[in-house]
């Protein structure tokens, strides 16, 4: 029908959407906890129509935060509810109806020996081919899942805060994981908004966190030598690459550029960048002092609750608005 498979498959994704939001197709998907990250995934599926099920360590506190996943859905898709999506409270030791379920999502506390411990616990519950995903930030699946008898349908679901508003989720592989199921799943995340990217090994970090943390390791040994403050290297990233990269990612960006002057720069420049092996003392004597951020008064400055408040919420509106610019033209791979 469609000579370009990829324009194909475009268009069976927006009618596979248009269908979700109006009364056809409907996914479910089961979410493990009630934490802000728990929240904000169930939203970002409520949002896009889907049947989302929101599991707590007992009914009475997922019922209780049926109200924030709702808030949230509403930031999203103020109208939601025409789709006759569904929101449903339950345990996590009860829950029983796996029923054409899509997909699990966990995030619960991040403890190795928790996470281990319930998804031995999922792997004899859950029909095995109903693929189980893990929140996890810090702890591979090849770590959680290992020894399972259905690690192949186990990965890292890794999204990023606020969790219904940052579009990527990190598909993550482990050992064992079937590389089929990865890709319906990132199948199920695009029909609902997301922007999933396929990694095809846990290493620690998995792709946008090691990339991050490049970024964060300079950032804090240029502070820590006294070559810029920490106000001065948010505007540098801000208004230089950070903002092309709303526009393009750094690969496509060289590839408009060229990759001839990034590539004589790096041979001054990568001899002198910082290879620190731990985060320098400008922020451990920070964290040691209970100086960890807002939510404690101060960090690289202080913080007043007002002034942190108005910032969180100048934090949330410029991703929104990013989130738009995102939006703009075609996506051409």
């Amino acid at each position: 029908m469609y000579g370009d498979p990829q324009i194909g498959n475009n268009v069976l994704l927006k009618n596979q959407l248009h269908l979700r939001l109006f009364g056809g197709i409907m996914s479910k998907v089961v979410v493990m906890g009630t934490g802000t990250m728990g929240v904000g995934i169930a939203a970002s599926f409520l949002a896009y129509g889907a049947k989302t099920i929101l599991l707590g360590r007992d009914f009475n506190k997922a019922e209780f935060n049926l109200s924030r996943v709702e808030a949230c859905a509403n930031t999203i898709n103020p109208t939601w509810r025409d789709s006759g999506a569904q929101l449903i409270a339950g345990s996590i030791a009860d829950w029983s109806d796996w029923q054409n379920t899509d997909l699990l999502i966990e995030t619960i506390s991040e403890r190795l020996d928790l996470k281990k411990a319930l998804f031995r616990e999922l792997d004899q519950r859950v029909p095995p081919n109903i693929p189980i995903g893990s929140n996890s930030s810090g702890f591979p699946i090849s770590d959680i899942a290992q020894g399972l008898v259905t690690s192949h349908r186990m990965f890292n679901t890794h999204y990023f805060m606020p969790a219904h508003i940052v579009p990527l989720v990190e598909v993550v592989l482990g050992e064992n994981s079937d590389p089929q199921m990865a890709e319906e799943i990132c199948n199920l995340y695009r029909s609902h908004g997301k922007k999933p990217v396929l990694v095809k090994r846990d290493i620690p970090g998995f792709l946008a966190n090691r990339i991050q943390h490049a970024l964060m390791r300079e950032a804090l040994s240029l502070v820590q030598e006294g070559i810029a403050s920490p106000d001065d290297v948010d505007t540098a990233v801000r208004y230089s690459f950070g903002f092309r990269y709303a526009a393009v990612g750094p690969m496509t960006q060289k590839e408009i550029s060229g990759w001839e002057g990034m590539t004589l720069a790096a041979e001054v420049i990568y001899p002198s960048l910082s290879n620190i092996q731990a985060p320098p003392d400008c922020v451990m004597d920070l964290v040691n002092s209970g100086k960890t951020g807002m939510a404690k008064g101060a960090g690289f400055r202080e913080w007043s609750s007002e002034e942190a408040a108005q910032m969180k919420q100048v934090y949330e509106t410029r991703l929104k608005a990013a989130f738009e610019v995102l939006k703009i033209a075609p996506e051409l791979n």
